[in-house]
């Protein structure tokens, strides 16, 4: 049994509005079918995508602290001249720069319309076949430690693991990766951007859930009430979803 991350989770007060400049930034679309904003590929909605890991905006009516997110998205580039034109295309659609302590780097940080940071890469050869997204990224005390969760909680594949980084990728090589990043910083407030997990069909959540349980996630209460689905937290207290199989 195993799990297998399906998309990105971030909330929003404007969470159309948060839908459609991800999807500019993507190249994507915006699908408004109920509460939240789903985005993915063009073409229509393909849940779970067998490739993209999509992102879900829910809107939520607290906006964003002033402290930065622990999970955030890099995005891929295939040369300098479309980092540049990505950069300065996002920065018309609303999103601004941002100083997380980055220093002199070839990769830009800048921040959503609603403040959720991310990266616009320069080129590299690893994430030349990832799509658009080429990493969620997790800050964390010990990626080993994540390591170890996630590869067992999911059906991910482990390509690299150090005292400083830790890498996951889907076994079927698609798809962007799952990153784990040493930070020195410790979580302070819930998370605004999460991943949400699915079972395969045929398997039981509900075992998928316990087996978590067992790995070392912990049952979180956000005030969700009766859902289909089951919010958790790894070992380091990340939050994610077990969403219910359709």
């Amino acid at each position: 049994m195993a799990l297998r991350p399906v998309q990105v989770n971030m909330k929003a007060v404007d969470g159309l509005a948060v839908g459609r400049f991800w999807a500019e930034a993507l190249g994507w679309s915006a699908y408004s079918p109920g509460v939240t904003t789903y985005v993915g590929p063009v073409g229509g909605i393909v849940w779970p995508d067998p490739v993209v890991v999509g992102i879900d905006v829910v809107p939520v009516p607290e906006p964003k602290t002033t402290t930065k997110n622990r999970v955030h998205l890099d995005l891929a580039t295939t040369s300098a001249a479309h980092q540049a034109e990505l950069v300065a295309r996002l920065k018309a659609f609303g999103a601004t720069p941002v100083d997380v302590g980055q220093g002199d780097v070839p990769w830009t940080v800048l921040a959503d319309p609603e403040g959720n940071e991310f990266c616009v890469l320069e080129p590299r050869e690893v994430y030349r076949d990832t799509g658009p997204i080429a990493a969620v990224v997790v800050d964390c005390a010990d990626p080993r430690a994540m390591a170890r969760f996630w590869g067992e909680a999911t059906d991910w594949a482990l390509h690299e693991v150090s005292d400083e980084h830790a890498v996951l990728r889907s076994a079927k090589r698609v798809g962007p990766y799952l990153e784990f990043l040493r930070t020195p910083d410790v979580k302070t407030v819930p998370d605004r951007v999460h991943l949400d997990l699915l079972p395969y069909p045929g398997d039981d959540k509900a075992a998928e859930v316990d087996r978590l349980r067992a790995l070392g996630a912990t049952d979180l209460d956000l005030g969700q009430g009766d859902v289909p689905w089951t919010c958790l937290t790894d070992p380091e207290g990340h939050e994610f979803c077990v969403l219910a199989v359709s």
